[in-house]
């Protein structure tokens, strides 16, 4: 039985799953890696918020699968006010979907990069550097 007939089956995973799956890919990184990333507070939902979705410009919610809100590395200074913690973002709905489309990813793997790709933002890169470091590898 295939994980596709596996999840039509028995449901979609759910976000706790989600959550499983993140914790997993996270705990995989090299310790350095992980180290570096600090205090971030990782999340997991269906869909982002109507006023994130706005924000962005976005019209499709399931046109984004995951987003770090807060101040990267590379712009904190000592002299700034304590701000927010840091947040991941992973959207449920959105990557399911992506995974279903593109057949060729387990879900654990797409988890993991949505997660690594957000957790790049959070150092200071931009979407073209994390692209370029993508293709590199």
């Amino acid at each position: 039985m295939t994980w596709t007939d596996q999840l039509a089956s028995a449901g979609a995973p759910s976000l706790d799953d989600f959550a499983a799956l993140a914790r997993k890919a996270f705990d995989d990184l090299p310790a350095d890696f992980r180290r570096q990333t600090g205090d971030v507070v990782f999340r997991i939902d269906d869909f982002a918020s109507e006023e994130v979705l706005d924000e962005l410009g976005i019209e499709d919610p399931f046109e984004l699968t995951g987003l770090y809100q807060g101040v990267d590395l590379a712009r904190r200074t000592l002299f700034d006010p304590t701000p927010q913690p840091s947040m991941v973002f992973l959207y449920r709905r959105p990557i399911l979907d992506e995974w279903c489309e593109r057949g060729d990813v387990t879900l654990g793997d797409l988890i993991a990069h949505v997660l690594v790709h957000e957790i790049g933002h959070h150092f200071g890169l931009s979407d073209d550097d994390i692209h370029r470091i993508e293709d590199d590898a």
